[in-house]
């Protein structure tokens, strides 16, 4: 099969290095002809010979010899390489060709001497410009008798040589669309590699403190680019390491990229790796320091390192000279922290392309060479011989930090990064509990906020940690001390909060008065109105009626219902009008402006059937036009009224900025939920300067800005049949004529329905291949996913951050009407799959109570309470009662105080009593009341006993009413609504005969007990509490 050369670039690329040749900067004015010649030698990896034949043709020719004149161009070369040559060599019928010297194509000869073809390129050389310099790479020498005679004959001949490989890379260095197109993808493989390979492997590493040597580590990372899954996708034989990785720790550090992995074995400290992976010839570059139990001054060091780069990247932009970036960043040290300018590296990066490193393109202070847009540099910067004073052992005394990464310049903007891998502290910080920290608050809340996304599932699994307690009994009593001490907490916190809120007074809204006309000119003068007749004004939304001979306006929100009937030759219109205290509604003020005024409670009006000699029409049509245009004016107010209600309290939204670079983070193909209309649309979602704009097919947008977000979580695909990206906002935003916090956009990924009607056959090949199929759906979406959202994060410089749900932490429970996977977020609690979704923030919460732990049942239900006390408790029920302890294991690690009780209690009731009384709630002990164990419940047992009838009896009939009102606040006077649930109702479902006869005779057994002893009611409960949990665990 014969290989294909890239005609198209190869014209592009000859006709720009002959156009710089010809402007003659730098050392192209002083050469009369270019010279390349290339051998074979195995060892160079990286050379400018043959840079530039991949450059041009897309692959390397060896022993191939290259001159190019200021009229022609001489190829000498192999038969085969020849055939291939002639591609662009005949130029017949191709546009492209025009301005591109013509080709002359040597055979070279079988004899090593090849003379006739030297004499014709020498030849060739001095009949071009003056013909007395050549230019060449001095630094290319390669082995054999072929090249070494053809140097021998231009040395012969006098032709002075001149080195032009920096002109040359510069040339290059100028990237074109696919080629950046390449870098970007060697840049994705790179950050794969690093983070789903390399960072995954020194976890692993740390966790189960094994020792490895630094070279070991590099071998892996090396064999780890064979396996396609850290390849997103690309050809195995397309990838290559640009350089073997290089992992330094324990004190030894080398801050280039020349040095070899020692075979020390890893230290437990600053661990610094860089890694280059090429792809289709074009490199990429990373460099990342992950760091063990770092001590705060090395964690400000790498901050500032993270800031220092950030003020690199400012500079590098189109058009600035490379030693001014330089020097700007170094000021910048100078200026903020002067210790360091000593341990800064001695330059900051260089250029990259089919080359790793780029000599005469490197950002140090001498570098006279201006940037230009489309360059790709790989920027490293770092601090070496760092000292940490917290060190005893020498390994630990030393350290470095070292950080990079592939950038491309942009005209006016930043240098773009294109290898987005996280590098804040949280995301290269492991940080270890030791047995003697972990009675240690403080410190463990250090280490929960820095590990970040992953703090919660490293500290609660036990099989991917070993960091736990020794045993379980001595976990519960860790967990019940520090429930304690949240306990002591909470309370102080809240009289703290509710004592600064005290005085800020619930507005009651009062109804809303509408005034038909604000003067007696604006009254219509109708014939309809002259005849006493109903008539209604349209543009007023207003009903004149004759009232005793007089035309008097009522205005259409004043009428609460109209009906008409037929009785007899007459017909009947019966208005209604709202009157103080007729039921307005939960949802309306039922103040009215002035309620000591005389109301019209209803108007009947009659009119007969029968038409009257003389009349032109039957005197009843007038009811009948009034009643179907009130309700017409009726209807419209009414949807005008709820679209304004809907509107009442939305903040208004700065303005999205629309970036117009075609490169824009994108996902097509999603559907939205809600929907804008009613059937459902697919469209695109795009990431702009400051938000997300949502298009669907149709062409509706939908806004999200970036600072509105209070939660960007995304849910994989993994063990369900969409895979998510929700939103969920700080403040509501409109579309579809309703207002949502909750926006979310999805795929699906497989068939939600499945027909069971077709025959089917386990082995059937259609199946089979259907499966595999969505397997690679799967796979597709979520790298399509995974890298919008990295884009997105690059994009905000992390401001916005997705949260991923731990599955491994999810539990069963119905937070509405159907059962689904709750699982825990780095700071929310959520459900995103089924609609509508379930979010909870957990700094928002302050404390959460399981209700009906008993261990005769097989389901609790989770009641959270907020910090706003106005806010309506979310409930939780049916919890499986084996998902008890992992809940508040994960609470407990969050800081979050939980308890736990055999009672449903009427929240409502309960948070209207806290906030009519604060201070009376708290000085009676607060939220001990509900912790079985407290000092204070002791004292208040008799109180409760008798409130208890009152105040926490659950009521089904009252739920059904909660339920529908899930919108309100507590102080509506209107609600009296309970949470509550039916006791048992899922476990006595499918039970056999026995079990239900057996029931009935514990249930018969406790009621006994309770009879013989009423006043130690609460006592004989809480004492029944504990064996259930070692019941749990057995």
């Amino acid at each position: 099969m014969a290989v294909n050369l890239d005609k198209e670039a190869y014209y592009r690329r000859i006709k720009r290095l002959y156009s710089n040749w010809k402007k003659g900067e730098d050392e192209f004015g002083r050469v009369d002809a270019i010279v390349v010649s290339v051998g074979v030698d195995e060892e160079i990896v990286y050379a400018k010979s043959t840079a530039i034949q991949t450059w041009l043709f897309g692959y390397e020719l060896t022993d191939t010899i290259m001159v190019f004149c200021d009229t022609k161009i001489i190829f000498l070369a192999s038969k085969k390489k020849v055939d291939f040559l002639k591609q662009v060599a005949v130029t017949k019928g191709n546009e492209n060709a025009n301005g591109v010297p013509p080709i002359t194509l040597l055979t070279r000869e079988k004899n090593e001497s090849n003379k006739a073809n030297f004499d014709k390129m020498i030849e060739a050389i001095r009949g071009s410009r003056e013909g007395k310099t050549v230019g060449v790479f001095s630094k290319d020498k390669f082995p054999g008798e072929y090249m070494k005679s053809w140097n021998d004959t231009i040395t012969a001949e006098g032709l002075e040589k001149v080195d032009i490989s920096a002109v040359v890379a510069y040339t290059m260095a100028v990237k074109e669309d696919g080629e950046l197109g390449l870098m970007k993808k060697a840049a994705a493989i790179t950050s794969e590699v690093y983070s789903k390979f390399f960072k995954e492997r020194v976890m692993e590493i740390v966790d189960a403190d094994e020792k490895v040597r630094h070279s070991k580590l590099a071998e892996s990372v090396e064999k780890a680019i064979e396996e396609k899954k850290y390849l997103g996708g690309a050809d195995p034989s397309t990838v290559e390491m640009c350089y073997p990785p290089i992992i330094q720790s324990g004190g030894n550090y080398n801050l280039k990229f020349s040095v070899v992995s020692d075979k020390n074995h890893m230290h437990f400290g600053a661990i610094t790796c860089a890694m280059g992976i090429r792809y289709k010839s074009y490199c990429s570059n990373l460099v990342r320091t992950l760091m063990v139990d770092p001590p705060q001054e090395m964690q400000d060091n790498y901050n500032f390192l993270l800031q220092v780069e950030e003020e690199l990247l400012k500079q590098l932009k189109h058009g600035v000279k490379i030693s001014d970036a330089y020097s700007t960043v170094l000021e910048y040290v100078k200026k903020e922290k002067a210790d360091l300018v000593a341990k800064l590296t001695k330059n900051l990066g260089f250029a990259m392309g089919i080359e790793f490193r780029e000599g005469s393109l490197v950002l140090n202070a001498k570098n006279q060479y201006k940037l230009k847009k489309g360059m790709v540099l790989s920027i490293s910067l770092g601090f070496s011989d760092l000292v940490n004073k917290d060190g005893k052992k020498d390994e630990q005394k030393k350290y470095a930090l070292f950080i990079g990464d592939t950038v491309q310049i942009n005209e006016e903007e930043a240098a773009t990064i294109l290898t987005p891998v996280k590098k804040k502290i949280k995301n290269v910080g492991i940080f270890l509990k030791n047995d003697d920290e972990e009675d240690d608050e403080e410190e463990g809340d250090d280490a929960e906020e820095l590990l970040g996304k992953g703090a919660r599932s490293a500290a609660l699994l036990a099989d991917r940690t070993r960091l736990l307690g020794k045993n379980e009994m001595t976990a519960e009593e860790k967990r019940r001390a520090h429930q304690k001490e949240l306990a002591n907490h909470l309370n102080e916190e809240a009289r703290r909060r509710l004592t600064e809120q005290k005085g800020e007074q619930q507005i009651q809204k009062a109804r809303k008065s509408n005034v038909s006309y604000k003067n007696v000119s604006q009254m219509p003068r109708e014939k309809d109105i002259r005849d006493m007749k109903i008539f209604i004004d349209k543009k007023y939304e207003t009903v004149v009626m004759p009232v005793f001979g007089i035309a008097t306006p009522f205005h259409i929100a004043t009428i609460k219902n109209i009906s008409m009937s037929v009785e007899g030759d007459y017909t009947y219109l019966r208005i209604n009008f709202y009157v103080p205290g007729s039921s307005l509604g939960r949802q309306e003020g039922n103040i009215f402006p002035n309620p000591d005024a005389t109301f019209v409670k209803e108007i009947t009006y009659r009119a007969s059937n029968l038409k009257a000699p003389g009349d032109t029409s039957v005197p009843s049509t007038n009811l009948q036009n009034a009643f179907r245009i009130i309700k017409e004016v009726q209807k419209r107010y009414k949807t005008r009224e709820a679209e304004e209600k809907e509107k009442e309290g939305i903040v208004k939204q700065d303005s999205l900025v629309i970036n117009l670079n075609r490169s824009n983070p994108k996902l097509k193909d999603l559907y939205i939920r809600p929907n804008i209309a009613q059937k459902r649309m697919q469209g695109s979602l795009e990431a702009h300067t400051n938000g997300f704009r949502f298009t669907s097919v149709r062409g509706d947008k939908v806004d999200i800005l970036y600072n509105n977000i209070k939660h960007a979580i995304f849910q994989p695909c993994d063990g369900e049949m969409i895979i998510v990206l929700h939103f969920h906002l700080k403040n509501a935003i409109m579309f579809g004529k309703r207002r949502h916090t909750d926006v979310q956009f999805y795929t699906e990924v497989g068939e939600i329905t499945t027909d069971l009607g077709k025959h089917q056959h386990m082995h059937d090949r259609d199946d089979l291949y259907a499966e595999q199929m969505e397997r690679e759906m799967r796979h597709k979406l979520k790298s399509a996913f995974k890298n919008f959202i990295e884009k997105v994060e690059t994009l905000t410089k992390e401001e916005l951050e997705f949260e991923v749900p731990f599955r491994d932490l999810g539990f069963q429970g119905a937070p509405y009407r159907s059962t689904c996977l709750l699982q825990p977020t780095s700071s929310s609690l959520v459900n995103v799959t089924e609609w509508p979704p379930f979010v909870v923030t957990l700094d928002e919460v302050e404390l959460v109570h399981f209700e009906r732990v008993q261990f005769h049942l097989k389901n609790f239900d989770v009641v959270i309470v907020y910090k706003d006390y106005n806010k309506k408790v979310t409930m939780i029920n049916a919890v499986p009662v084996n998902s008890l302890d992992p809940i508040k294991e994960w609470l407990n690690s969050c800081d979050i105080k939980y308890t736990e009780g055999v009672q449903s209690l009427n929240w409502t009731k309960i948070m209207k009593t806290i906030v009519d009384d604060p201070e009376g709630f708290f000085e009676q002990g607060g939220w001990s009341f509900l912790d079985p164990e407290s000092e204070g419940s002791g004292a208040e047992e008799d109180s409760e006993s008798e409130m208890e009838d009152e105040t926490f009896n659950p009521s089904a009939d009252e739920e059904e009413e909660e339920e529908e009102d899930s919108d309100e606040d507590y102080d509506s006077e209107t609600e009296d609504s309970d949470y509550s649930a039916s006791v048992g109702s899922e476990e006595e479902s499918g039970k056999d005969w026995d079990e239900l006869e057996e029931e009935a005779r514990k249930a018969d057994r406790e009621s006994h007990y309770e009879d013989e002893d009423t006043s130690s009611k609460k006592r004989k409960v809480r004492s029944v509490a504990p064996p259930s949990k070692k019941k749990r665990r057995s």
